[in-house]
């Protein structure tokens, strides 16, 4: 099965989505992480296309998404949920479940407290929560903000396969994959990941963003987060936390993981269905 392509302005910018199982009712968006894009999620949304219509799109900058003429400005949550909320509105969408993937799942938290308050029915996070580990900022701004660059493809994937370790386990065509979605070639023939590099302005000019437990404790929806093992991002005490204030989230841990579990295997996926799916 393969993804419809769609092309939507939002705020003014070109959003790039990916919509599969469109003859379905119940919706699902589903919303990558900081330096990825939307077919990060193909794995998650192909199995759960079989009963949800599924929306992946690709966050401004990143993917096949307009850049940000004004990356100061436009490079943080805020702005991304206004993008997000622009976007169900034009596809006349009342009510859905959201699946983030670290920053996806922050703008659907800020978004589900806010903007979206009321249509979103279910929030999965995947390896994210109100509070981030600053020494994974740290880690993810170092190589996000200077994105390595390669003369061919194949040594683009030797090194995605390096800083996506504790991604967990992909095969090898899925690995073939990610780094065929998001690769980028530059003016002088090398390759690169498929992002703005300016993007990380977010950690500069928004420096708080990813603080939002204020948030976090005015939701009343069911929360499903799962937490891979060794991840530096989504430490145990702030998990222990969102099981026990806000919402209270159902916290599942995915072994063999760090930040952040890739959704391709079978029990991520029945993790994600049993819990969209209980009454």
């Amino acid at each position: 099965m393969s993804p419809a392509s769609h092309y939507l302005s939002c705020e003014g910018r070109e959003l790039h989505y990916t919509e599969w199982g469109a003859q379905q009712g119940d919706v699902v968006i589903a919303w990558h992480g900081l330096a990825r894009t939307c077919r990060d999620m193909d794995d998650i949304a192909a199995h759960l296309s079989q009963r949800y219509r599924v929306i992946c799109p690709d966050t401004i900058g990143r993917g096949l998404s307009q850049w940000s003429p004004a990356p100061e400005r436009e490079y943080c949550l805020a702005f991304y949920v206004k993008l997000a909320t622009t976007l169900v509105d034009q596809l006349g969408l009342a009510r859905f479940h959201w699946i983030g993937t670290s920053m996806g799942g922050a703008i659907g938290t800020v978004a589900a407290a806010t903007t979206l308050r009321g249509r979103v029915r279910k929030l999965v996070l995947n390896d994210n929560g109100p509070e981030t580990g600053k020494a994974a900022i740290e880690r993810i701004r170092g190589y996000a903000g200077k994105p390595a660059a390669f003369d061919t493809v194949s040594e683009l994937e030797r090194y995605f396969r390096t800083v996506y370790k504790p991604y967990g386990w992909l095969s090898d065509a899925q690995w073939r994959r990610l780094t065929e979605t998001s690769t980028r070639r530059l003016p002088d023939g090398r390759v690169t990941p498929h992002y703005d590099p300016a993007m990380v302005m977010q950690f500069t000019h928004h420096t708080d963003d990813y603080l939002r437990w204020d948030e976090w404790d005015s939701l009343d929806i069911p929360v499903l987060c799962l937490r891979g093992e060794s991840s530096d991002l989504l430490l145990p005490d702030t998990a222990e936390q969102m099981r026990n204030r806000g919402p209270r989230a159902v916290v599942a841990e995915i072994a063999g993981c760090g930040h952040a579990p890739a959704l391709n295997t079978p029990q991520q996926f029945a993790l994600v269905e049993r819990f969209l799916g209980a009454a």
